[in-house]
């Protein structure tokens, strides 16, 4: 009897290099913008989750999903750049391990393993998650000449907390740089124009739901355009909001997740996209958390399975009605 062909270690999921390969432009814009620690991060951090999937994979005899670099390299690009590495570390495990695996892996989680990560940490490790950031490189070489740029201004204000108003000294950055990503921020979040590109290819290749994010983009701008010349206090210009912090990065990258968002029907892409939009702009105004977008896309993972159900449900009695009449 013939040897069984050994299955390779990582299983091919080409939908997930392309997520990957849209990371990318983010990734080496973080290097130019902060020096190369941030490619140190990426490194550290999908090392330390490859092996976190590889050492479960193992134990129950499956193969490494090429899903877990597109959680690497989400969580990697969500932190700050002066983020402790040990702490990158604790997020990416906890992502890896208690986000996705302890579910059965890739294709049974309920949560987005990278945001659960990030959720982890942003909650025990505050302080490090939100003084991490620095003052971006401009010019040539910009960062690629430094191990980290701007060292002494760490704890840099970001634009979300400038557009809050919590501190009257910071002036409001200005919009060309939001959409180049030449501000503070988070490694891969700084430049709406790279992860609108990102966008459109992952569109191009049908890899991720374009209904998703035009859905979310609808429900914060509705919600707080409404919000803002309804007059309600600390609501900040919509475009402004719309292009700082992680809400384009989040709604194209992390929303869109194949297995935690809903999938079923359109219908059910759609409103899933809206809760997102609209619970990001509601957790920015009405909570102690400038960001939200994490805690927003979490919501809704949690209750996609079950807006799921009701979509196939709905759709099954309609062609029941259908085929009757």
């Amino acid at each position: 009897m013939g040897d069984k062909k050994k299955k390779p270690l990582i299983q091919r999921q080409k939908v997930m290099y392309h997520v990957v390969y849209a990371l990318i432009p983010p990734a080496f814009l973080s290097v130019y913008l902060f020096g190369w620690r941030s490619l140190l991060i990426l490194v550290v951090v999908n090392a330390a989750g490859f092996l976190s999937e590889f050492l479960f994979a193992r134990k129950f005899g499956k193969q490494v999903s090429a899903a877990v670099f597109v959680t690497n390299f989400i969580f990697a690009l969500s932190l700050p750049p002066a983020i402790p590495l040990w702490i990158a570390v604790v997020g990416i495990v906890f992502g890896v391990v208690f986000g996705k695996m302890v579910f059965g892996g890739f294709g049974r989680n309920v949560f987005n393993p990278a945001i659960s990560g990030r959720a982890f940490i942003y909650i025990s490790f505050g302080v490090p998650l939100t003084a991490g950031f620095v003052q971006p490189a401009s010019g040539i070489p910009g960062g690629f000449s430094q191990w980290l740029n701007g060292v002494d201004a760490i704890s840099r204000a970001t634009p979300r907390i400038a557009l809050t108003g919590a501190d009257a000294s910071l002036a409001l950055p200005r919009l060309q740089d939001l959409i180049l990503g030449t501000t503070a921020g988070s490694l891969g979040e700084t430049s709406a124009i790279l992860v609108l590109l990102g966008a459109a290819y992952l569109i191009w290749k049908k890899a991720a739901s374009w209904k998703i994010m035009l859905a979310g983009l609808t429900g914060f701008l509705i919600t707080h355009s409404a919000l803002y010349f309804g007059g309600v206090e600390a609501v900040v210009n919509p475009l402004y909001s719309l292009f700082t912090g992680s809400l384009l990065f989040g709604l194209v990258f992390m929303a869109t997740d194949p297995v935690s968002s809903s999938q079923s029907t359109d219908k059910g892409r759609w409103i899933y996209g809206l809760t997102i939009g609209i619970l990001i702009s509601l957790i920015r105004v009405f909570s102690i958390w400038i960001e939200g977008v994490t805690f927003a896309i979490l919501l809704a993972n949690m209750f996609a399975p079950l807006l799921d159900h009701y979509m196939k449900e709905a759709k099954k009695k309609k062609k029941q009605k259908e085929a009757a009449a």
